[in-house]
């Protein structure tokens, strides 16, 4: 850069050198020095004449700016030939941008959760217990454990436009202390578990202590992103699809994809995906042989458009700080289909058989946001459409030829107003899932029924939400619309007792307060009803209960998470048994959740 300042040097000298006349130059007035006030009548005003040199000054003559501009074409030269030694000269200022390549990037966070669970069985008999992980042992009312999780999400950068990108989990939702070193077979130092003192046992083998979840490439080209391999699905809200990657999340949709993100105009985002749902059978080739589809007869698979209007999280920050709403939306519908699947024998285990499944589905789901600085209104809206030709799962069933009706509507509203300059946050949200008249929720949908043919009886919880024998279909429809089990409302009836919303609605008013930068502390009231009564445990009253939650967050800027929230439920008659024999009063759950982590 030093040649350029002297080429700027010496074009000002060679105009300072036009303007010089054969006498002496006067120095300059200071920059400060104000102008001299104009005479009153210019007509009048004397004619210009030549101020006196400084005393002691040397005036500065021609001669002496040639002087100069000769010793300034001189460092140029050799500045300019110092460059070319070096190189090209622009390395200095545009260095390769490769260099800044960062090849490994890493995110992800470490969780711990205590937790402890009080009434949990609503104080019925062991095996009438609503919620799966009741203890055996009648009057225990208390359950405490801790869990923890490790989750990496790694990138690595092969380019600026090509890269890879993982989901690793270790120990994930590991319960402290249950891999002791006596379930080892080979190791014979302690016969009781009162003596384990090292948890790095076959036990922690066993149970997958690091699991690969997810693994794509993701690459960039003038016209789009294309993203292929096992990676997340998310959209609007997570009501239908949830990728799990929220800090206190369980789940997560993960799937087979092959996708091309492109946005033909400013903030329209077009997607087109594939997605491989069931492949059916496979043939491994060998222990290290390329695995092989056997057929695609049984193949079934989603044919996806996302359609989307949105806007960048910088242009969102932008707007709401300029008092600018901003409006969001989209469309994101799949197409699945499968001709045949692979039958399975009365124990449920898979045969080298297949059965006509025809089946078809659609899945539109609509998602809208609209948002200020100070409020917030956003919904989404989803069905499950089709029909399965043939609801056979063995051999034997498939000459019924049986089909099944799939009508499925579920939608979330939310709203949010921020006061007390964003301080204080009160939300309102309204959720509804379409129901079924079959007994039970119909969460589980492969769990088996108490009826000898496996359907539903009144009075259960969970099963199948359709009824076919060999007379025929008393029931050939399944209407109960599941929410991801990601999308969490409460902490006690919907998350942990029932296993998920479904055939139910419910609404939730909260509110939350930023005590400090970093400090929140928020509190919510859940009202659940089912929609129909056959499908409660009651079989003769909707109402589930009335859940509040309260609690504390506190985050840093440096990624530290920690928190504490209590849940009590208070249960309604949709909760009782329906055997007048078995009703007792219902008790009331609760639960203290507590939560550390780490985000990085």
């Amino acid at each position: 850069m030093s040649h350029v300042l002297l080429a700027a040097l010496l074009v000002a000298s060679s105009t300072a050198t036009a303007q010089v006349t054969g006498e002496a130059t006067p120095p300059p007035a200071p920059a400060e020095a104000a102008p001299a006030p104009a005479p009153a009548d210019a007509t009048q005003a004397p004619a210009a004449t030549q101020a006196p040199a400084a005393e002691g000054a040397e005036p500065v003559t021609r001669d002496d700016l040639e002087a100069a501009r000769q010793e300034l074409r001189g460092e140029i030269r050799a500045e300019a030939a110092k460059q070319s030694l070096s190189g090209d000269e622009w390395s200095e200022e545009y260095p390769e941008e490769t260099r800044k390549l960062e090849v490994f990037q890493l995110d992800g966070y470490f969780r711990l959760r205590p937790t402890l669970f009080y009434k949990f069985d609503l104080g019925k008999a062991p095996t009438r217990s609503i919620f799966p992980g009741s203890s055996n042992r009648y009057g225990e009312n208390t359950q405490s454990f801790a869990t923890m999780r490790l989750r990496l999400d790694p990138t690595f950068n092969v380019s600026e436009q090509v890269k890879i990108k993982l989901q690793v989990d270790g120990l994930d939702n590991l319960v402290f202390g249950s891999t002791p070193d006596t379930l080892n077979p080979l190791d014979q130092r302690n016969i009781f578990n009162i003596f384990s003192e090292d948890q790095e046992s076959l036990g922690d083998t066993l149970s997958d202590s690091i699991k690969l979840r997810r693994a794509y490439g993701e690459v960039n080209t003038p016209v789009g992103i294309l993203r292929f391999g096992r990676m997340g699905s998310q959209w609007g809200l997570g009501m239908l699809r949830n990728d799990g990657n929220c800090f206190d999340c369980d789940f997560g949709d993960t799937v087979d994809r092959i996708q091309f993100v492109t946005e033909p105009f400013a903030g329209w985002y077009v997607t087109p995906m594939l997605d491989f749902n069931a492949e059916g059978g496979t043939y491994s080739g060998g222990s290290e042989g390329e695995p092989v589809d056997l057929t695609q007869a049984d193949d079934a698979h989603s044919w996806v458009i996302a359609i989307a209007r949105r806007d960048t999280d910088a242009q969102i920050r932008s707007k709401l700080e300029n008092n600018q709403g901003v409006l969001q939306y989209g469309l994101h519908f799949a197409y699945r289909t499968q001709a045949y699947d692979q039958a399975k024998n009365t124990e449920g285990q898979t045969t080298s058989g297949f059965v006509p499944r025809d089946a078809s589905l659609y899945i539109p789901d609509l998602w809208l946001r609209y948002e200020e600085r100070n409020w917030r209104l956003e919904f989404e809206f989803a069905a499950i459409l089709g029909n399965i030709g043939n609801r056979a799962i063995t051999v034997g069933e498939s000459a019924l030829d049986q089909s099944l009706k799939v009508a499925q509507f579920g939608g979330v509203a939310q709203g949010e107003v921020k006061l007390a300059q964003n301080k204080l946050s009160l939300g309102l949200e309204l959720g509804f899932a379409s129901g079924d008249k079959a007994p039970g929720f119909g969460n589980l949908q492969r769990k088996r029924g108490s009826n000898t043919d496996g359907s539903t009886a009144p009075g259960d919880v969970d099963g199948p939400q359709y009824r076919c024998d060999n007379t025929g279909c008393a029931d050939n429809a399944i209407r109960n619309f599941r929410f991801n089990r990601d999308y969490r409302v409460d902490l006690i009836l919907w998350r942990e007792l029932l296993g998920g919303i479904t055939d139910a609605f419910y609404i939730r008013p909260s509110v939350k307060y930023t005590v400090a930068p970093g400090i929140d502390i928020y509190g919510r009231v859940i009202y659940s009803q089912a929609i129909y009564a056959e499908s409660t445990p009651s079989y003769t009253s909707k109402a589930l209960g009335v859940e509040a939650n309260a609690g504390v967050d506190y985050t840093t800027e440096d990624g530290f998470i920690a928190g504490v929230a209590y849940g009590i439920l208070f249960p309604m008659k949709g909760l009782q048994e329906f055997a007048p024999e078995l009703r007792r009063d219902l008790e009331t759950p609760q639960t203290v959740r507590g939560w550390l982590g780490i985000k990085f």
